[in-house]
């Protein structure tokens, strides 16, 4: 199930639109204008955004280039009465993912909106990584740019280093990742206390563990080769 905010200032076309996208399994939350779309954005996670451009407040527009500068990767489908080649032009070129003029087909959006978030969930295109174990429904989920994760539909917290590490273990799921590829990760990543002490990479190895103890995953240590995220049934 994705989470999906609808940004949108007709009230009439907004429960629609909630109504038929709740129904097809999303999660849904609503703004009616720009202002409380960039309140909800800052306080909750979502996996896509259906825009209009004509919000009162703070415009569709400078909502999309908000978002742009703080979520790049979240995909926006801009919904809009615009229908003009130069609005297109404009919107796609300010960061849209995709562009539906009013009035439209609810099947085709959709189409749209699924062939978005299937997208953004593949790893070239900066979503979200997934591992699950075969001896367990719930899966792993870790964002590709925030330091977030999520094990089945609970939020795991994680420290800017326990992401990073954690987010190197799952993209080489089955492969040992050597010390030498963790500290070099972490030199991107803001100083947390005790982070450069000798044995610094044992110890978050060990957090990860106790918070992925009923995955069904295990992070094992290759003996001076360096640890390898695995399912139980590997």
């Amino acid at each position: 199930m994705s989470s999906l905010l609808i940004i949108e200032d007709d009230e009439l076309l907004r429960d629609g639109l909630c109504a038929q996208l709740a129904q097809a399994g999303h999660g849904v939350t609503s703004a009616p204008d720009g202002e409380t779309a960039q309140t909800l954005l800052q306080s909750q996670r979502f996996d896509g955004v259906v825009l209009d451009l004509g919000l009162p407040k703070i415009s569709g527009m400078e909502v999309l280039r908000w978002v742009r500068k703080r979520l790049p990767a979240l995909p926006v489908l801009i919904l809009t009465a615009r229908d003009g080649i130069d609005d297109r032009v404009q919107g796609l070129n300010a960061g849209a993912d995709d562009y539906l003029t009013k009035p439209f087909d609810m099947a085709e959006l959709q189409a749209r909106l699924g062939s978005l978030l299937r997208r953004s969930r593949l790893p070239a295109f900066g979503g979200s990584l997934e591992l699950a174990s075969n001896n367990t429904s719930r899966y792993l989920r870790v964002d590709a740019h925030l330091p977030q994760a999520w094990l089945g539909d609970e939020e795991l917290e994680l420290t800017q280093r326990e992401w990073a590490l954690l987010q190197l273990l799952v993209t080489h799921a089955g492969r040992v990742v050597s010390r030498e590829d963790v500290l070099e990760t972490w030199q991107t990543d803001p100083v947390e206390p005790g982070a450069m002490a000798s044995n610094a990479l044992e110890v978050y190895i060990h957090r990860l563990r106790r918070k992925l103890a009923d995955s069904g995953l295990n992070i094992r240590n290759g003996r001076g080769l360096g640890y390898m995220m695995e399912t139980a049934s590997t």
